[in-house]
């Protein structure tokens, strides 16, 4: 059963060249039939090991080296089906429902402004 869902932004700083660059996961909850709870990640809409482990470091785009990220801003996404009296649509016709959803272009996970630095911001 899926317990939560959250798009979470990670931010990675080379230690070696210090460029900075972040991108957005899918973050997946999940409680199996034993009681265990699972975290699943997706990158772009692919299965990727959780950036937070020395696995899933990204390598940085400037120096090849790899990098743990770090959680820079979380989004929790409501699981269905939500409390009483939330909003929702039957889906009678599933082929013929927004079919253009089939043709959008990927929202990229790394399709947003970079972060700035802390010393570009005015922080010490």
């Amino acid at each position: 059963m899926i317990t939560e869902l959250a798009l979470e932004r990670v931010t990675f700083t080379c230690g070696h060249c210090w460029h900075e660059w972040s991108t957005d996961y899918d973050v997946s909850r999940y409680r199996d039939g034993e009681g265990h709870d699972w975290e699943y990640f997706s990158h772009d809409g692919v299965t990727v090991v959780s950036p937070y482990t020395t696995a899933g470091a990204l390598q940085c785009p400037q120096c090849g080296r790899r990098w743990i990220g770090r959680l820079l801003a979380r989004r929790s996404i409501p699981t269905p089906p939500g409390p009483q009296g939330t909003p929702r649509q039957e889906i009678i016709d599933s082929a013929g429902h927004r079919p253009e959803r089939r043709e959008a272009p990927l929202l990229a996970a790394d399709a947003h402004v970079q972060p700035k630095r802390a010393a570009q911001q005015g922080i010490e």
